[in-house]
């Protein structure tokens, strides 16, 4: 039996859904739970009939129509007694242009994976244990703390048996895993629902609701609240830029392009065979704000990393043919408001929360503010690093003097944005191999230099973004129908790189000198990038209070002895981390801990150092008098 008159839609939620600006309105659509039965509501303007039909009324698609509001909205909506928690539903949309066909729910809260595809009737109750959590966050700024974040895909990062481990599982295992490995965050390739498993996430339909491929969305919140309580941020990949053209879900949604471009130019993506989001729209701009606020609101994530920004932004990425703006350019000028008021409205609307562009181009101004005129982004990857980063470290040493700007011409940029430095998935997929055997040399030359690459990292301005398997070397390339290679870790040199990251993250997020200025060029100092012959660079780091750290990295395997460093003061300088350290499987070259400086000056400094440089390798020394406050844990 279905009622009409109830309505949870204000006049006001009306007026915001049509004006482009609504962010809840996951409290309005879909289908939502009372005591005698269960709510319906679905946008489609388009459509001459609605039907909502489930196992609440034996899968009669034509028993219980819809009714369209009368206020031209295009919604429609009905109240159905008997429904149940767990009972599965779907649409029977009559369409125009005669189109009939089922649909699941847009603003489903859980769906049911291929080939049934429908929705789930679902409460989103949860008892959350991680306000400690969110009361400090609210009071964090990452620009400021250390931000070391761990990139997983969940279906591939362990299995048991060849089965997925579940949210409950992951949670368990993934946060001892990163507190023993000093990660500060997690990222998630997508967890919303998607009926492609290789897609990896990013082909999404159900843009409210966790893949039930893991578990409920009970147990997505207690992974969630789980990382909290361990102390572990939770950043999830979102996808505003395209949407998989299953067509139980979105696409040519009530008959017509409803959620998509209408002009195939700008509503076809080439490179993904997806369909493009129109930013034109209001009610697709209210849907996609209200999915951004559904997971920083309902599930308690830390920051969304949004994908694709630069498709976005561009009329003509990745098109031969294409339509530009009305001043004739190829800027999408409708995404760019859109991403704005996104940033805008969730900066305003959750304290401590970080939305993150993977950006390719050089649009300026990503992560300034909207009122500055940027794009309200609070971080950017540094894709420019990641590229010049690996083409340099792919090269023969012997040719490495010849390209010594590859690994220098970052800094000419560096504080242009707030950057994170990316060695993602996308870096070890599709014949790309993996960052060990990206490496040149023999098999003890390609950890040396494996070595040398995440010490350049970890010490370069920026924050670090490291994707699972790269942090015990996995030879082969990353395969999502497979679980990272940990037999490695039989092995000493694999043992060695897990070592040298997690001690690395130690560095990171206990030396002031190293994060507290990551986005401020007051952070960072050459002292030679001029060396090309030997093929050595070094520089300082430096916090707000002076703390000061020495940073000196020898590209090629030949050892330099009695090698001079200046620095800004005199006595004795530690050194605190060697990447050739036998505990990483190096060879144990060093200084023996400590250098005393001389009163002589060099490279334009008051004092210097006389060190020996391990091969392939990069050491890391502070003054002995700034040791103690210098290490002082970030709070």
């Amino acid at each position: 039996m279905i009622e009409y008159g109830f309505s949870l839609f204000s006049d006001y939620d009306i007026y915001l859904f049509r004006k482009g600006s609504h962010t809840r309105l996951y409290k309005k659509f879909g289908c939502h739970l009372f005591e005698s039965g269960a709510y319906f509501a679905l946008w489609a303007p388009n459509a001459r009939e609605v039907y909502v039909f489930g196992d609440f009324n034996g899968w009669d698609k034509f028993s219980l129509p819809l009714k369209k509001r009368e206020d031209g909205s295009g919604i429609w909506e009905g109240f159905v007694k008997g429904v149940k928690e767990f009972d599965k539903y779907k649409f029977y949309i009559k369409g125009g242009w005669g189109y009939e066909g089922e649909r699941a729910d847009p603003f489903g809260f859980w769906h049911e994976g291929p080939p049934g595809n429908a929705s789930l009737v679902k409460s989103l109750s949860y008892s959350w244990q991680d306000s400690d959590w969110m009361e400090k966050r609210a009071f964090k700024n990452l620009r400021e703390e250390p931000l070391s974040i761990y990139e997983v895909h969940l279906g591939s990062w362990k299995r048991q048996n060849g089965r997925f481990l579940n949210y409950r599982e992951l949670a368990i295992e993934l946060a001892s895993y990163l507190k023993d490995m000093g990660f500060t965050h997690i990222e998630l390739m997508p967890v919303m629902e998607h009926p492609f498993y290789g897609s990896w996430g990013y082909q999404i339909t159900g843009y409210f609701a966790p893949t039930s491929r893991y578990g409920t969305p009970q147990d997505f919140m207690f992974f969630v609240d789980y990382m909290h309580k361990e102390g572990i941020g939770v950043i999830l990949d979102w996808v505003p830029s395209h949407f998989a053209t299953d067509m139980h879900a979105l696409a040519f949604f009530d008959g017509g392009c409803l959620y998509e471009y209408l002009d195939w130019r700008k509503g076809w993506h080439p490179d993904w065979k997806s369909l493009v989001f129109d930013y034109g729209r209001a009610e697709v701009r209210s849907f996609l704000l209200s999915s951004a606020h559904f997971w920083l609101d309902v599930y308690h994530i830390d920051a969304l990393r949004v994908d694709a920004v630069a498709s976005m932004l561009y009329l003509d990425y990745s098109r031969k043919e294409w339509i530009p703006n009305v001043f004739g350019g190829k800027e999408n000028l409708e995404a760019i408001e859109f991403i704005k008021e996104l940033n805008e409205s969730v900066y305003k609307d959750f304290k401590g929360i970080e939305t993150i562009a993977e950006e390719s181009t050089a649009f300026p101004m990503v992560s300034r503010p909207v009122y500055l005129g940027g794009l309200g982004f609070g971080f950017k990857w540094n894709m420019g690093w990641m590229h010049d980063t690996l083409r340099y470290f792919s090269r023969d040493p012997i040719y490495r003097k010849y390209h010594q700007n590859e690994i220098t011409f970052s800094i000419w940029y560096a504080f242009y944005e707030n950057f994170i430095l990316p060695l993602s998935h996308d870096e070890v997929v599709h014949g790309k191999g993996s960052l060990i055997s990206k490496m040149p040399g023999d098999y003890w030359q390609k950890f040396a230099n494996l070595r040398l690459l995440y010490t350049y990292m970890w010490t370069h301005p920026g924050k670090k973004l490291l994707f699972m398997g790269g942090e015990i070397a996995q030879f082969d390339e990353w395969n999502h129908e497979n679980s990272i290679q940990w037999h490695l870790l039989e092995f000493d040199m694999h043992r060695g790189i897990k070592r040298l990251v997690k001690d690395l993250n130690m560095l990171y997020c206990s030396y002031r000198a190293f994060y507290e200025l990551d986005c401020e060029s007051e952070g960072f100092e050459w002292v030679d990038f001029a060396d090309v012959d030997s093929s050595i660079v070094s520089y300082l780091r430096r916090s707000k209070d002076g703390s000061l750290a020495l940073v000196v990295l020898n590209f090629t395997p030949v050892p330099r002895f009695n090698y001079k460093v200046g620095v800004p003061k005199g006595g004795e300088w530690i050194e605190v981390f060697n990447s050739d350290s036998e505990h990483y499987g190096g060879t144990n070259l060093g200084n023996f801990g400590k250098v005393l400086a001389i009163d002589e000056s060099w490279h334009y400094r008051d004092h210097h150092l006389v060190l020996t440089l391990p091969p392939l390798a990069g050491v890391v020394l502070i003054p002995k008098d700034a040791q103690a406050h210098a290490f002082s844990k970030s709070q």
